[in-house]
């Protein structure tokens, strides 16, 4: 399980600190479609606080404490209204519908059975106003990527980053992959230049396959409208980085 990865959300926000263009992307489907913003897996807010800023009303459901309160303290930093919900995006009633569900970055995929899937796909659908959407953005799996997971331990040096109180991090990564789930599985280690090693999480992320989405959207009461390989909504393409996906009720 990957649980102790976003039991530091600060450091989380150090070591993903972009997203622009992700952030600008959705904020464009809430001005699109209108009306009020569920995000599910919604962090330290770094999408939905921006939407709810734009004058959408929002709620943000969040598995883990630790990003609930970041995304707490910087939403009243900012003044910005947001309904902040702990729960499971797995199976969820907040008693509502929405215009507009986003599952931003990758969340989708700590989501490791199919079961969960569809249970997740499932209760967007209760949770859809009449013409609402669904969208969301999940990595397009990669082969060659995948194969590449012998579980070597590598320094990752796009992921460096400063810690105010340790200074330089660096951050090593060694992950594997289990094919028969479909998960890859990682450890992650920070070490600062006086603590090597003073952080070791794991990180498990499922893969999605093209062919397999649409199937498991169907079985969750959803239909795929739309789905780009890229933030400009380019054609998803065996290249693509991300399958960004817009779905409706079925």
């Amino acid at each position: 399980m990957s649980e102790p990865f976003y039991a530091d959300a600060r450091t989380y926000d150090r070591l993903f600190p972009g997203g622009e263009r992700a952030v600008e992307l959705y904020r464009a489907e809430a001005d699109r479609h209108g009306g009020s913003v569920l995000e599910l897996g919604s962090g330290t807010g770094r999408t939905l606080i921006p939407i709810a800023a734009d004058g959408h009303p929002s709620v943000g459901l969040e598995l883990s404490p630790d990003m609930l309160a970041e995304a707490q303290r910087k939403a009243a930093e900012r003044g910005v209204d947001v309904d902040w919900v702990q729960g499971d995006m797995r199976d969820f009633d907040l008693g509502r519908r929405f215009d507009l569900v986003i599952i931003a970055a990758n969340s989708l995929l700590h989501l490791h059975d199919a079961d969960d899937l569809v249970s997740c796909f499932r209760s967007v659908s209760r949770h859809l106003a009449a013409g609402a959407r669904l969208v969301f953005d999940v990595f397009n799996p990669s082969v060659h990527v995948l194969a590449g997971a012998d579980g070597v331990r590598r320094t990752r040096e796009e992921l460096a980053f400063k810690d105010p109180g340790r200074g330089n991090v660096s951050v090593d990564v060694a992950e594997t992959y289990d094919a028969a789930a479909q998960v890859t599985r990682g450890t992650w280690s920070f070490s600062a230049e006086s603590q090597p090693d003073y952080l070791v999480v794991p990180l498990e992320l499922r893969s999605v396959f093209p062919q397999e989405l649409p199937l498991l959207l169907s079985l969750g009461g959803l239909r795929l409208v739309e789905r780009f390989g890229d933030w400009s909504r380019g054609p998803l393409t065996a290249e693509s980085a991300i399958q960004l996906c817009v779905c409706e009720s079925a």
